[in-house]
């Protein structure tokens, strides 16, 4: 079992957490497919969506807002310290709906220029409004949605050059 874990959240802060850390946390599934956690007297709401299958980066959102987080084993770790960072080659080319819902808003247009974190659009899901973000830089090719649109699981919001 390793010995911690490292947290890098929205590439801003890095947390280290110990696997009896992790497994005390109070922490209970909820019916809609989250996570509702008790911290410090505080309460909040959490959805987990892996990046990718088999990758230690997830966006996590906490009572609505999403947030960036990529985990690191003690062999991350080690690797990092000799100097080295895995930088995933991987490009997105397509944004899909993470749920079913309602776009309240839609920030931009076929051919804008977008830094990654800047904001794409606003998706209503279970009564939360979700930010949907730029994974990276790049150019919007497709706006595939507009404001007042339904949409399922998996629909394209936006699709990249």
């Amino acid at each position: 079992m390793p010995d911690s874990f490292t947290a890098e959240v929205s590439d801003t802060w890095t947390f280290e957490i110990s696997p009896g850390e992790a497994a005390g946390l109070d922490m209970v599934p909820t019916p809609a497919g989250g996570y509702h956690l008790l911290h410090g007297h505080e309460a909040y709401r959490l959805r987990i969506l892996p990046e990718a299958e088999g990758s230690k980066a997830y966006t996590v959102y906490v009572n609505g807002r999403p947030y960036a987080v990529r985990l690191a084993d003690a062999l991350d770790q080690q690797i990092e310290k000799m100097g080295f960072r895995l930088k995933s080659s991987r490009s997105v080319s397509r944004i899909e709906a993470p749920m079913p819902g309602l776009i309240l808003s839609v920030t931009v247009s076929p051919g804008d220029t977008v830094k990654k974190g800047d904001p794409l659009l606003v998706l209503e899901a279970m009564k939360m409004e979700n930010l949907i973000q730029a994974p990276q830089d790049g150019v919007v090719k497709k706006v595939a949605v507009s404001q007042g649109e339904a949409v399922e699981k998996k629909s394209l919001l936006v699709e990249f050059e």
